[in-house]
């Protein structure tokens, strides 16, 4: 059995070195900018160099997160960021969005691509499909059980785990309530923990109802090795570097069959304890809050915790050859590894009292100190009577040392592909917003399929309520499937995305990479959702390149930056509807009242009722507010459709969306003027 990588996290250099010496294998971090938490510390240029230097030192690896989604001003200032890191040796790029991955590729052709939990990866296909777009490494939904995360080992890409840390209530890039209530997006590295706050479905003020406890696997580490997992990952880049040592060395306990101390782990940072609820497919008891006796358990542990990376961790063992001969200098050869390398000092001396011999040597060399090395073997070639000072052995050895640093810096270090590429944008080939824009209306129930066909451009509407019933009213020409938005059962999804086409049905909205993969897989037109995220030119053009037909523009977008977009993909606009805020696998109404008393929406401290949509495996948390843009639709420039979202209107309110009329309660422009 492989042992999987221990991956930590690091917000800082005291954090990255925190890591290294408690038995990290890798680090991932974030720079000033393009990371997914911008509110850590993270490295400038100098210090990314710097842990670069430091973590092949010690033979591990530094993956540099890139996960945010970039707009087309930040084409020019990533491109030039990316080219930088390759060239000190970061070893891999973390990626969310589809065009900086792109850009990545064009400045550093032969760059390690991973690929973020953000881009919500649920299935092996949707794996598979990454692997076919040139990702080394995926790394999955945490929403994921055992079987599913077994599957994806399966597949040709490598699969990175989280095994501990926080947990975020939604699935990873697809949140968007931190942008809709404060413009903080949570896909562009902002996230203002918004869930943290009092939300209730029952109307308590001191739920905390998004609020859920902190992941570990870290017991189940070595079931996690069994099953293929390639790199076990360490929530945390704002955290302290106690927080990290700890992890670290925990896991690494677990790793070789010991019992890892648990107990120090929640006492260090938790929230209420611990869950393995995603892993184990028992999703109850997953909700939690920090409380004030987790913040006061961690002052006594954070002295004994420190002791775990006060010094260096000997990593490197060095065998040492030493020439003590009349007339020529001393020399000093040391192997370490593959690497070697050779100091000479001055010539010895005739030795008056005591002379230089194997014993004295090797009390002087052997003195590596706080180095990421150990001293192996000494051996010599002495003639007799001979001396050299104790100082200059010393110096020697300290020569020595900085020698073989480098050497294994160097050996450690990947040499990339740097290119002169500079961005430039695809010529907007797309047609301008005609006159009266088509719409598209996105259903959930059949009724409204029904009623929004005599208007509608296309239907979209849930595989599920797909049959022949439906298409005796909705002609099957104008309806896009709609597969779930987390697939739990990939060959549910799969056999019913077939039966489907089978009905004349041949296009599907595509929501994530696992859809794209199943649509591609089943010979699907396909469209493009906004909860791709595209932000960018470079996005859409990728999509397009990728087999999609047109796409949905991110709801966090301006109405500028939509109009600025270089694309020859057409894309539509989400012009009304509740907006989801969140996506998730634990239903918050469940886990307060449970689902016979369930209350169909969440209250949050201000009052205002945001609606649950329950879709059995998943649920939406939508806004509270109804997007309307009907009577701003001249402002779309450079859009081809709108698109309606429905959440529980019925066929009237409907039809009532279809014309154009504002809808009964509050409403709201979303992102279109204010950003993020």
């Amino acid at each position: 059995m492989k042992r999987p990588e221990i991956l930590a996290p690091a917000g800082s250099m005291e954090a990255l070195c925190a890591a290294l010496r408690s038995g990290a294998d890798a680090v991932y971090a974030g720079g000033k900018l393009f990371s997914a938490r911008s509110s850590a510390s993270n490295f400038t240029r100098e210090e990314l160099a710097e842990a670069a230097r430091l973590c092949h030192l010690c033979g591990a690896k530094l993956d540099l997160a890139v996960n945010t989604i970039i707009s087309d001003d930040e084409a020019v200032p990533l491109c030039d960021y990316i080219k930088y890191a390759a060239s000190v040796g970061v070893d891999a790029f973390i990626v969310q969005d589809w065009g900086c991955a792109e850009l990545i590729r064009r400045c550093v052709p032969d760059a390690v691509l991973h690929a973020s939990t953000q881009m919500s990866v649920h299935t092996a296909a949707g794996a598979r499909l990454l692997s076919e777009f040139g990702y080394e490494r995926v790394v999955p939904a945490r929403e994921l059980d055992k079987n599913t995360i077994a599957a994806i080992c399966r597949e040709n890409i490598e699969t990175e785990i989280f095994v501990h840390g926080a947990l975020c209530m939604s699935v990873s890039g697809q949140c968007y309530m931190s942008a809709m209530i404060g413009s903080r997006s949570a896909n562009r590295g902002c996230c203002g923990q918004a869930c943290r706050l009092p939300f209730s479905a029952s109307g308590k003020k001191d739920k905390a109802a998004l609020s859920l406890k902190d992941l570990s696997l870290i017991p189940r580490a070595c079931e996690l090795a069994e099953i293929g997992v390639d790199s076990l990952k360490i929530e945390g880049r704002m955290k302290r570097p106690e927080y990290v040592a700890s992890a670290v060395h925990e896991l690494s306990q677990a790793l070789e069959g010991h019992e890892p101390d648990m107990q120090t782990l929640k006492g260090v940072f938790s929230r209420s304890g611990f869950t393995d609820g995603y892993f184990s497919a028992n999703r109850s008891e997953m909700f939690g809050v920090r409380q004030k006796e987790d913040v006061t358990a961690a002052q006594s542990l954070i002295p004994k915790i420190h002791e775990l990376y006060r010094h260096e961790r000997q990593i490197h063992k060095v065998d040492l050859h030493a020439v003590v001969r009349a007339g020529q200098p001393v020399t000093i050869t040391a192997s370490c590894g593959s690497v070697s390398a050779e100091v000479t000092g001055d010539v010895p001396s005739p030795a008056v009292n005591r002379p230089t011999d194997l014993d004295s040597l090797s009390r002087q060399l052997s003195k590596l100190g706080d180095t990421v090395f150990s001293f192996g073997s000494l051996t010599a070639d002495i003639d007799d009577g001979l001396f050299t000072p104790v100082g200059k052995l010393n110096e020697l050895r300290r020569e020595l040392v900085g020698k073989l640093s480098e050497l294994v810096i160097n050996a450690n270090t990947p040499q990339f592909t740097v290119t002169d590429y500079v961005p430039e944008f695809a010529a907007a080939s797309r047609r301008e917003a005609p006159d009266r824009l088509p719409v598209r209306v996105m259903c959930r129930t059949a009724s409204q399929a029904v009623a929004a066909a005599g208007t509608a451009e296309f239907v979209i509407v849930p595989c599920g309520l797909i049959n022949e019933a439906l298409l005796s009213k909705v002609p099957a020409e104008m309806v896009i499937a709609s597969p779930p938005r987390f697939i739990a059962d990939e060959a549910a999804v799969r056999s019913d995305i077939k039966r489907v086409k089978s009905l004349g049905v041949s296009r599907l909205m595509c929501h994530t990479p696992d859809s794209i993969a199943l649509g591609r897989e089943t010979g699907m037109l396909l469209h493009g959702s906004f909860t791709l995220n595209v932000y960018n030119s470079f996005s859409a053009e990728y999509l397009r390149d990728a087999g999609l037909v047109d796409c949905i523009v991110s709801v966090e977008a301006t109405l500028r930056q939509i109009a600025g977009l270089h694309t020859s993909l057409p894309l539509g606009g989400v012009v009304y509807g509740r907006l989801p805020l969140m996506l998730t696998r634990n239903c918050p109404i469940k886990n307060e009242v449970g689902c016979a008393k369930c209350t169909g929406h969440l209250i949050d401290r201000t009052g205002r009722t945001l609606p649950v949509a329950c879709y059995g495996e998943y649920t939406e948390v939508l806004n509270s507010d109804c997007l309307f843009m009907a009577d701003r639709l001249s402002e779309f420039k450079g859009i081809s459709f709108g698109v309606i979202l429905l959440s529980d209107e019925d066929a009237d309110q409907t039809r009532r969306a279809l014309s154009g009329q504002k809808p009964e309660h509050n409403i709201t422009r979303g992102l279109y003027y204010r950003g993020i």
